[in-house]
């Protein structure tokens, strides 16, 4: 299989050699051995601390998606009303996931090019009287970042009993107060700003919501409900990934030993760096507001008399890879993942250098 020197996409990013290193101990059965336990509980107390939130979480073994799938089947009945905030294809997407659970949507969709009005929302909520409203912190394929704190407060304000997030490809690369902001549900994958292999998805569990998956009590590989107090009680949900949370405590004392607020930083940094660079190319962004790019992943518009194919052909041909879109943005839009270790000024420099060879 062919490797790129210049790795860019919007994750799986590049996952450091310390991080790589922690799959390579012969870890014994996690149910059985105290240490595996106490790992778990140092892993989640340094996971808090880079999401800024004392809810326990459940880290389950599989890719992102596990976890945007079990959080919806522990919480929601059929029946329930799912007001979900859509301005881009995972916002969408998720709302859509809801809808076959209880059969109640709403989506609030805004052009995907735009900054959502929060306006909008308050009036949706206000109308619809929601179970539960769903956002998406980074919409990855249109390179956005929405407002969650403000959307978080219109749903502390009207009561709705449920605030799910996914932030799957911002946290640990752009600001996130889980329990500051009243996130009820928040979903991470460890692929993307974290730098580790897509192995884990992870949930942050407010009280009311582990009160609503004891109440659903959902059956299944993805429940919440088993991770409620299984670290006091011993007794594991399945065998779980070891090696998995040991490389996620590496790649958190990571962050940690940095400084959270510089990691922070370096991603806005490197973020302006490289739109700044694809602007002077004469490439136009897809975002239409400064004001609302992700610092994790820019998304750009194939320039005119170019194919995607194309311009991705040339760009292979010197060692760089970057992502492309999907959906109706196929072959229209490619974006540039600078997120967790590929925040690095560097790399997209030399990135942006092949790609201003290749146009």
């Amino acid at each position: 299989m062919r490797t790129y020197s210049i790795g860019l996409v919007p994750g799986p990013t590049r996952v450091p050699q310390a991080v790589r290193q922690a799959y390579l101990t012969d870890y014994g059965s996690a149910d059985l051995e105290p240490e595996f336990f106490e790992l778990y509980q140092a892993t989640e107390a340094a996971l808090g601390q880079i999401l800024k939130t004392q809810h326990r979480m459940a880290m389950m073994t599989g890719e992102g998606m596990v976890a945007l799938w079990g959080a919806l089947k522990s919480c929601l009945r059929p029946g329930d009303r799912i007001l979900a905030v859509g301005n881009g294809p995972y916002g969408v997407g998720i709302g859509k996931l809801a809808e076959g659970i209880t059969g109640q949507l709403h989506t609030v969709r805004f052009d995907f090019d735009q900054p959502l009005d929060l306006g909008q929302v308050e009036a949706a909520i206000v109308e619809y009287r929601p179970h539960m409203v769903t956002a998406v912190h980074c919409d990855t394929p249109v390179g956005n970042l929405n407002p969650i704190q403000a959307i978080g407060e219109l749903v502390r304000r009207y009561h709705v009993p449920l605030f799910y997030v996914d932030t799957v490809s911002a946290a640990a690369g752009a600001p996130l107060d889980v329990d500051g902001w009243g996130i009820d549900l928040a979903l991470v994958g460890t692929q993307k700003c974290l730098s580790c292999l897509p192995d884990l998805a992870i949930v942050t569990v407010s009280p009311r919501a582990w009160e609503m998956a004891h109440q659903v009590n959902y059956a299944g590989y993805d429940a919440l409900a088993p991770w409620d107090g299984f670290v006091e009680r011993r007794y594991t949900p399945y065998t779980l990934s070891w090696h998995g949370i040991a490389a996620l405590h590496t790649a958190c004392q990571l962050i940690l030993s940095e400084g959270l607020d510089h990691v922070i930083q370096r991603h806005a940094e490197v973020a302006q760096y490289c739109r700044q660079r694809v602007r002077s190319l004469g490439l136009e962004l897809y975002q239409c507001d400064e004001a609302v790019m992700s610092p994790t992943v820019t998304a750009v518009k194939v320039p005119r008399g170019l194919t995607w194919e194309t311009l991705d052909g040339r760009l292979r041909e010197r060692g760089v890879v970057l992502g492309g879109s999907w959906d109706d943005l196929s072959g229209h839009v490619f974006r540039i993942g600078h997120m967790g270790s590929q925040a690095d000024r560097g790399l997209v420099q030399a990135g942006l250098d092949a790609l201003a060879a290749a146009l």
